[in-house]
């Protein structure tokens, strides 16, 4: 996405003149930015407007990379990322960000404009496995799985060949009722 289409607020317009471009509908607020009211929403579009949260080093994950890939209207309240680099990081975050410490390999990560996402099928995954913490994730699961066809089968694979993963049970049978829902 070109950087014309994405304002930031404070960079080129203060928030002030953004809010009322917003009330005048020449823009929408998406993401943590503001685009043009009749720009295509794409993931390019989406994971453009979270660049300032999704840090070199960090991949968004959960709901945030669900949301990234077409998942739901709006994006998640709170947006998750999960450390991509091999060396530990001290994160900023705040209460719209979770940090998660755990290293997301580089084959369960693609590029998407310019930041890291956790590719669909480990979104789901991880989402599945978080599932017996938090049943919130469970329409961003849904929404996933109708937006690739054949995920929610490839997730649940990957999650039966996992040993002694917390919420792995838990994951696998909403997995298997989503495979059933979208084929």
């Amino acid at each position: 996405m070109h950087p014309a289409f994405l304002y930031l607020p404070g960079s080129r317009l203060s928030p002030a003149e953004l809010s009322a471009a917003r009330i005048d509908g020449h823009v929408i607020d998406l993401g943590e930015a503001y685009v043009p009211a009749d720009l295509v929403e794409t993931a390019e579009v989406r994971a453009s407007t979270l660049a300032s949260l999704v840090r070199p080093g960090t991949a968004a994950s959960g709901p945030t990379a669900a949301w990234i890939h077409g998942a739901g209207d709006a994006p998640p309240a709170v947006h998750h990322v999960k450390r991509s680099a091999d060396r530990r990081l001290r994160p900023q975050t705040s209460g719209r960000l979770v940090f998660h410490d755990t290293l997301l390999a580089a084959s369960d990560q693609q590029m998407i404009a310019g930041i890291a996402v956790s590719t669909p099928v480990r979104t789901l995954l991880d989402l599945a496995t978080t599932l017996h913490r938090d049943p919130r994730v469970l329409p961003w699961m849904d929404h996933l799985a109708r937006v690739f066809p054949g995920l929610a089968s490839e997730a649940a694979a990957s999650v039966r060949s996992l040993r002694r993963v917390p919420g792995s049970r838990a994951g696998l049978a909403a997995l298997e009722r989503l495979v059933v829902r979208t084929t």
